[in-house]
């Protein structure tokens, strides 16, 4: 079978579930191979190998601070003329689009984005696609020999194949000239559930009116020990990461909680969260469409009723951390 590339995707050195998710399509269509983008651990490539990854390929620039971007792309690249592989496949956040797009030109090969699903077929990986609020699903195939596809986060359960993967070590000079960046600080970010896997997320839209008053929207998820999500309006303003945006070509949720803030419910935005078990919205708009799906509605402005939510909140957990609950 022909090799298929995976893009690893980390936090803090380690795996994120979405790339377990990547192994777990590219087992249907080849042999695995998750390309890593810094020294990989033991722990690491013991997870890796867990779900399939039957090879996994440190990628190092030879090029000093090469941005991580540029090196995917050229050790996704490189492999993939060197493999011969069947597909390429990344998440499908900010980055995992961008390094989509690059290696797609770098081979001058198709690329589908956001596919819910993918599986073999007679003239290569045939990719699935929600249109129309996910009333209708398409699949595409595209022509050529090294597909480039980008999966939306949740689309897949991951399944594990456990494996003793081989590590190899490949050596890039990245295309775009290296950046004069020196690193004077590090400050560790408060860890959060990504919205992909969380059981309770806390999502804001353009009604929240501001990046500080985003602020506002994180702050009842770190009470809940929630993640925290936005719609496409509050990504594209920069009120939250794109990583966390929540729709048709965002992320598609599951959880048990989900909690609207100032969102109308665009048919884009309740693609991505419709199936969750309990979903409470917030908006001061009573014809709003996300109350034609929510289980709770309220009716007000969420710059007041979230800060009598924190304060109940309080009341009931004092003294314990919003970690506990």
């Amino acid at each position: 079978m022909r090799p298929v590339l995976v893009l690893v995707e980390s936090h803090e050195e380690s795996v994120r579930d979405r790339t377990f998710e990547l192994l777990t399509i590219a087992r249907r269509l080849g042999d695995p191979v998750a390309v890593v983008r810094h020294p990989a651990d033991a722990a690491s490539v013991a997870a890796l190998g867990r779900y399939g990854a039957k090879r996994v390929c440190v990628v190092e620039s030879a090029v000093p601070d090469a941005g991580p971007v540029a090196v995917a792309v050229e050790g996704l690249a490189e492999l993939a003329w060197q493999m011969a592989v069947s597909a390429v496949l990344t998440g499908a956040g900010r980055e995992g689009r961008e390094v989509a797009a690059r290696t797609s030109v770098r081979l001058g090969a198709g690329i589908v984005t956001g596919a819910v699903d993918v599986h073999p077929g007679p003239d290569g990986p045939v990719t699935v696609q929600n249109v129309c609020d996910g009333a209708y699903r398409v699949e595409s195939v595209v022509r050529g020999d090294t597909p480039v596809i980008t999966v939306a986060p949740g689309a897949v359960a991951a399944a594990p194949a456990p494996v003793v993967p081989v590590v190899e070590r490949v050596r890039v000079r990245p295309a775009e000239p290296a950046r004069a960046v020196r690193v004077l600080a590090r400050t560790p970010k408060r860890r959060r559930p990504a919205v992909s896997g969380a059981a309770v997320v806390v999502a804001g839209g353009r009604g929240v009116g501001s990046a500080d008053g985003f602020a506002l929207i994180e702050k009842v998820a770190d009470a809940l020990g929630a993640a925290v999500g936005g719609t496409h309006a509050a990504a594209d303003l920069g009120w939250c990461a794109h990583d966390a945006l929540i729709g048709q070509t965002g992320a598609i949720v599951h959880p048990r909680l989900y909690l609207a803030c100032g969102i109308s419910g665009s048919v884009h935005h309740r693609a991505g969260m419709r199936h969750a078990s309990t979903i409470v919205a917030i908006d001061t708009d009573p014809s709003a469409p996300i109350f034609r799906i929510a289980d709770v509605g309220v009716v007000g402005d969420l710059h007041e009723v979230l800060p009598a939510l924190l304060a109940e909140l309080d009341r009931g957990r004092r003294g314990r951390s919003p970690w506990e609950a």
